[in-house]
Parts: C-alpha cells; sequence; structure tokens
C-alpha cells in the first residue's frame, strides 16, 4: 500500500458502503460529502452497479467527476456519456457463464445497454430492479450477439459458501483473463481484466492529475481490497468481513449506524486540514 499522506479523492463504493441495507443514502451522507466538497477533496463512487443503476446519486451528492460502474467496466461523465468502457473477451465471456453454471449459480449478463437474466423469478432479480431502478431484460438463453459485448458477467447464489467457491475457480480457470470477486456474498463478479476498483483509482489518477497516494477508499466487500492496495489510504466499513478489514488502514462505522460520515468525519478530513497545513 502506498505511503498514506494528504487526501485530494475520496473513491467510495456505493452498496454496503455509501447507502444503508435499503439503498437509502442517508442525510448524514450528503452532508458528508458536502463537507468533503468544501475541504477542496472530490468526491467519486464506484460500484458493480451499471452507470444507471447510480443516476439517483448523482444529483444528491453533486458528483462531477467520472463515475465507474460494472466495477470500471464503464466510466462514465456524471451526464452518463461514456469516457472508457472494457468489454470481456469473447471466449473468456463464455468460459465464465459455463463455469458459473458449472458451479450451481445462476448467471445474470449485461452488456453496456441491457441487463438480461434468463428467469425473472430467481433470486435477486426483483431486489437488484428495485436498487438500479430499472427491469431485467427476460431471455430464455443470452443471445451470441450479447456474449461478445459482454461488460459484466454475474454468479448468483444464496448458497453463499457455493458463491466464495466459485470465486476462487473463476480466478483460478480465468486467470488473467477477468477480473473474478465478489460484490455481494451472493454476487460474484466477473468482468475484463481492467474492470476492477484497483484500476479504477488508476484512471482516476489519471484523469484528474492526482497521484494515488492522494486517494483514499473506502468499500466492504472483497473486491473493494483491490482499491485498497493501490490507494494511498484505505477505509474498511463496519460491516465488513475481518478479512477485508485487516487488508484497510482504519475501520469505520457499518453503514447501518453512518459509517460513510463518520469516516468521512474522523479519517478524510484531517487529512485534508494535514495536507493545507504543509
Amino acid at each position: 500500500m502506498t505511503e498514506p499522506g494528504p487526501i485530494r479523492l475520496l473513491l467510495a463504493d456505493v452498496d454496503g458502503t455509501l447507502v444503508t441495507q435499503e439503498k437509502v443514502l442517508t442525510e448524514a451522507a450528503r452532508e458528508a460529502a458536502q463537507s468533503l466538497r468544501k475541504a477542496g477533496i472530490w468526491l467519486a463512487i464506484t460500484s458493480g452497479r451499471p452507470p444507471r443503476g447510480m443516476s439517483m446519486l448523482i444529483e444528491p451528492l453533486a458528483l462531477d467527476d467520472p463515475i465507474a460502474g460494472f466495477n470500471g467496466g464503464v466510466l462514465v461523465n456524471p451526464d452518463l456519456t461514456v469516457l472508457e468502457s472494457h468489454t470481456l473477451d469473447p471466449t473468456v465471456a463464455r468460459q465464465a457463464l459455463k463455469l458459473i453454471r458449472d458451479q450451481g449459480l445462476d448467471a445474470w449478463l449485461y452488456t453496456p445497454d441491457a441487463w438480461i437474466v434468463r428467469d425473472p423469478k430467481a433470486p435477486h432479480v426483483d431486489r437488484e430492479a428495485w436498487t438500479v431502478k430499472f427491469d431485467a431484460v427476460v431471455a430464455g438463453s443470452f443471445a451470441e450477439a450479447d456474449l461478445d459485448r459482454a461488460v459484466k458477467i454475474v454468479g448468483v447464489s444464496d448458497d453463499l459458501d457455493k458463491v466464495a467457491a466459485c470465486e476462487k475457480e473463476a480466478q483460478r480457470a480465468l486467470g488473467g483473463g477477468a477480473s473474478a470477486a465478489r460484490s455481494q456474498p451472493y454476487y460474484l463478479d466477473v468482468t475484463h481484466p481492467k474492470a476492477n476498483k484497483g484500476e479504477v483509482v488508476r484512471t482516476l489518477s489519471r484523469r484528474l492529475g492526482i497521484p494515488v497516494s492522494a486517494i483514499a477508499t473506502m468499500g466492504d466487500m472483497p473486491n473493494d481490497t483491490l482499491m485498497f492496495d493501490v490507494g494511498g489510504f484505505s477505509i474498511a466499513m463496519g460491516n465488513a468481513s475481518d478479512e477485508v478489514k485487516a487488508l484497510a488502514s482504519a475501520v469505520t462505522d457499518s453503514n447501518e449506524d453512518e459509517g460513510f460520515a463518520k469516516a468521512v468525519r474522523n479519517f478524510i478530513l484531517p487529512r485534508a486540514a494535514q495536507g493545507a497545513s504543509t
């Protein structure tokens, strides 16, 4: 991990971090975002969600920096115009889909402009539609044309041990051909190797002219540790696993107890003040 120093940008995960379990952006979180802006610290968000599944956060947070959807698979402006996108290699996409099915997980497919499921009544479909505020396209099977332009394939199961085991197998089998990491205990996200949150830190650093050492990161899941490794200071949520917490510079309270707002107050703003006084 890079030596910590004054913070100029906070990159935050969304689900399990910025919003509550019921996907609520609290008033305290909004006020924390405002305090960052007043302190001269930029706020950016990244998520496994598609970009338009984060659109409801743009105005309340007054976001004006790039937004990284699909764990960095698609980078957009706040008006959702695309800056960069990374699709899976078609052969790797088919390999990942077969592996997920063989491991007994349901599979979802995302293209740059659609979310496709085979069974609308499968676990978490309704919840995901409520979260991202748009419905999935239902197809009995995934079309070859869609597999050729997949930006994310998701393995879904309420058997959390099975999802964890599938993550390890996908990492082994796909190797450098894809990034495979859990975005929720019940979701395994498979994306282009450059579509991971560590690469999001590097991309924002390049685009905004901010050294990675001046970027703080905040999250709760194993896929968030990829950005912990790159940024200068990392914060794990109180609802994160012990494994995730062990890889962070600091730990805040849970997303049900204003962990985001408390982290901004306790860890980020003091580093802004440190930077202003040096």
